[in-house]
């Protein structure tokens, strides 16, 4: 097979949804991984597959069952029997408000969105070398200073954050490791009012949402190079992270 495979976690809905489309539509062999959202990932699986035949394969995976991580990994290799790049894109995210953050709460959100993504690849590392491969790790712009109500959370993208860039210095030259961290894409499960929503645009300097499109057409970027890119994390905001201080 001369079309390159790619591993997306929580492939099925939102922008991995999305960053499925963008890659399979590039040509690339995808292993969707979901864990609940088995109608979805089926639905959008056979579509693809009926563009291309035999080009999508299912993973079901609990990513909080850290121990089964190296196993997931053989299943995916299995799926095709190589693997170009690794989309680490699976994400807990709520509220935890600090005083009511429970022990479970914290392994959800560690697990999802660091331990897990630092065991997959580790454990695919050896394919990925082999097809010179890149890995693109989905961060976020509150790692560095944390969301209000969501410390575990961001506790955890910024451990991501550490992990993409001592990845890219450990698997170099022979793996490329980059992030993505988005502002804004598309409004959180659980519920925002009006309010909450016009203060969240009113700090975004384009004034609007970024599109999943638009996180999946960097995802693309990313792994097609250029082969000197490696170790950044890209903050696809809006502007969001970059705004001056207000006037006095």
């Amino acid at each position: 097979m001369s079309q390159p495979v790619v591993l997306i976690t929580g492939a099925a809905r939102r922008i991995g949804a999305e960053i499925s489309r963008c890659l399979h539509a590039q040509g690339y062999n995808l292993i969707m991984h979901y864990h609940h959202s088995e109608q979805d990932a089926s639905a959008l699986a056979s579509s693809l597959n009926r563009a291309r035949p035999d080009s999508v394969r299912l993973l079901q995976q609990d990513l909080t069952r850290l121990d089964d991580i190296n196993a997931m990994a053989d299943r995916a290799l299995s799926c095709f029997g190589r693997l170009s790049a690794l989309v680490n894109n699976a994400s807990a995210f709520y509220p935890s408000r600090f005083g009511d953050i429970t022990p479970a709460q914290w392994l959800e959100l560690s697990a999802t969105n660091a331990a897990a993504p630092l065991l997959l690849s580790q454990a695919l590392t050896p394919a990925l070398k082999r097809e010179k491969g890149a890995i693109v790790n989905m961060v976020d712009i509150h790692a560095a200073n944390g969301l209000r109500h969501h410390l575990p959370y961001s506790m955890a993208k910024n451990a991501l954050a550490t992990l993409t860039r001592a990845l890219a210095a450990e698997l170099a030259p022979d793996i490329r490791v980059n992030g993505i961290a988005p502002g804004p894409i598309i409004w959180p499960e659980h519920e925002l009012n009006e309010a909450q929503k016009r203060r969240v645009l009113g700090s975004v300097p384009m004034g609007r949402l970024g599109s999943p499109q638009e996180i999946a057409d960097t995802v693309a970027f990313l792994l097609e190079g250029p082969d000197y890119l490696t170790g950044q994390i890209i903050a696809l905001d809006g502007g969001r992270s970059c705004q001056s201080l207000p006037e006095a």
